[in-house]
């Protein structure tokens, strides 16, 4: 077992466990958005940021993906960390604001908007990559991918058209922090002709 310190409390773990895993297994509470437990994690939202300290030095690091170390001083709630994590939710809440789900996680953080620019006030798709990770690592298929580059990045279907990969599970709606899949799950599945109704014959 490997013992460290969060927030001046000493826990352990076990090899391999992250930073996140065992401040969860403690009941410390770090917010999260783009993390699930099913698919393997990628530190895409950086809300789950803690703070390392020891005397004077520190850093910031990704807790869902920091692996955990012998006598390391883990802090989740320092005002370094609440600034970051303002900071995150601000520009979550230009990116996606139509998103209920961030709206009310960037409120317990005294937020109501933003100072950045909002391009689309319909957007809900913070681009977590957590539908393309359980249809991959979970169901086994490829039906939803990130396609384009840069601020045209969005997720679909690969090459932007309806695929017959998809077979309606539903794991990327469900596992959506944001909702978003709900309303993208038609532009990504095709009905396969077998299950077109065929015209009835007179």
């Amino acid at each position: 077992m490997i013992t460290f310190q969060i927030d001046n409390h000493t826990v352990q773990a076990k090899a391999g466990w992250t930073v996140l895993e065992t401040a969860r297994h403690y009941g410390f509470e770090i917010p999260t958005l783009c993390h699930h437990e099913a698919v393997t994690p990628s530190g895409a939202c950086r809300l789950c940021m803690v703070e390392l300290r020891d005397g004077d030095w520190s850093k910031l690091v990704a807790s869902c993906i920091y692996p955990v170390a012998e006598g390391i001083n883990v802090h989740t709630d320092t005002e370094r960390i609440r600034n970051v994590r303002r900071w995150i939710l601000e520009m979550l809440l230009s990116e996606c604001p139509a998103s209920k789900q961030i709206q009310d996680l960037a409120a317990r953080y005294g937020l109501k908007q933003t100072r950045f620019a909002i391009e689309n006030p319909d957007e809900e798709c913070m681009l977590c990559g957590l539908c393309t990770r359980v249809c991959e690592e979970v169901v086994g298929l490829a039906a939803i991918s990130t396609v384009d580059r840069g601020v045209h990045k969005k997720v679909g279907a690969p090459f932007l058209r309806p695929t017959e990969v998809c077979v309606a599970c539903g794991c990327c709606v469900t596992i959506c922090p944001t909702n978003a899949m709900q309303s993208r799950i038609d532009a990504v599945r095709r009905v396969p002709a077998t299950a077109v109704t065929a015209p009835t014959s007179k």
